[in-house]
């Protein structure tokens, strides 16, 4: 079991990998010597019957967009004054190799974006899981406002940053996810400024997640325990994480995640390792 679970457990942690030292992050990574992914107890429901992607038709459906670049539709919600996706973007991002050392050990994959487990059909249903470098086409393939951004770089982004997004949609910053946040309601941590009380209940999905921790999704996020890729190819977390990257780094190695959890219903937006890969939600440009 990796200790991100341990997360579970009132966020006392042992914490490998800090983002920060005001202990705003409360995110770790696997330890070297850990050779397994999390073994899930009593999942039974944690996943199967999970809402996941639906098409939408861009003709009679206003709340609806399509990628041009391969065709597929994501239904779209309006919360507060930002137009956001709301579902995870499931283009395939497949065209540059990923290498990365990390502690002397060498990692390597033909890909920067996966399905979780390597299986098509969950990228049907919960969109891909992508590093920070392919978020913010650090490649310049569409254009070059993240140009250079990746591991273990302190970039200087121009934004908004289209990134991975479709044409006319960009990556959310650390502030317009703060918006989002108070725009359903979410009142920040006075001593924990990174955690908003309620908008995980606000946001989450109404079916899928362990133990039947659903949220409400009372603004129709539909946010969905998607999972994550560890750096060593680990897949983890489905059914208990919602998590979403942001275009603002941190420092060189981290940048700001959100995360939806499956035992509260607050918000984390914390620092992070950017070797991982996460989901991605888009905000439509103004």
């Amino acid at each position: 079991m990796t200790l991100k679970k341990f997360l579970m457990a009132g966020f006392v942690v042992a914490v490998l990998v800090a983002c920060g030292d005001d202990g705003s992050s409360n995110s770790v990574t696997d330890s070297d010597e850990d050779s397994s992914s999390s073994v899930c107890v009593d999942c039974d429901g944690s996943s199967s019957s999970l809402v996941g992607r639906t098409s939408c038709n861009v003709n009679i459906d206003e709340n609806c967009m399509k990628d041009s670049r391969d065709g597929q539709t994501y239904k779209t919600v309006k919360i507060g004054t930002q137009i956001w996706m709301a579902e995870n973007l499931n283009y395939a991002y497949t065209d540059v190799p990923y290498n990365i050392t990390i502690n002397g050990r060498y990692y390597t994959s033909d890909s920067i974006s996966w399905c979780f487990d390597d299986d098509a059909s969950n990228c049907a249903k919960y969109g891909r899981l992508y590093t920070w470098a392919a978020v913010m086409d650090s490649v310049g393939a569409w254009t070059m406002n993240g140009k250079g951004c990746g591991d273990d770089k302190t970039c200087s982004p121009t934004y908004p940053v289209r990134g991975i997004c479709p044409e006319g949609w960009h990556l959310p910053t650390k502030v317009e996810f703060e918006a989002l946040f108070i725009a359903v309601g979410g009142t920040q941590e006075a001593e924990k400024e990174w955690l908003w009380n309620d908008v995980g209940k606000m946001l989450k999905s109404t079916s899928g997640w362990y133990n039947s921790r659903n949220g409400t999704d009372a603004y129709a996020f539909s946010a969905l325990p998607a999972g994550s890729r560890s750096h060593r190819g680990l897949f983890d977390d489905f059914g208990y994480y919602a998590s979403f990257w942001s275009s603002t780094e941190f420092d060189s190695e981290c940048v700001y995640l959100m995360d939806l959890y499956y035992y509260d219903d607050f918000a984390n937006l914390h620092a992070i390792n950017k070797d991982y890969a996460y989901s991605v939600r888009c905000v439509k440009d103004e």
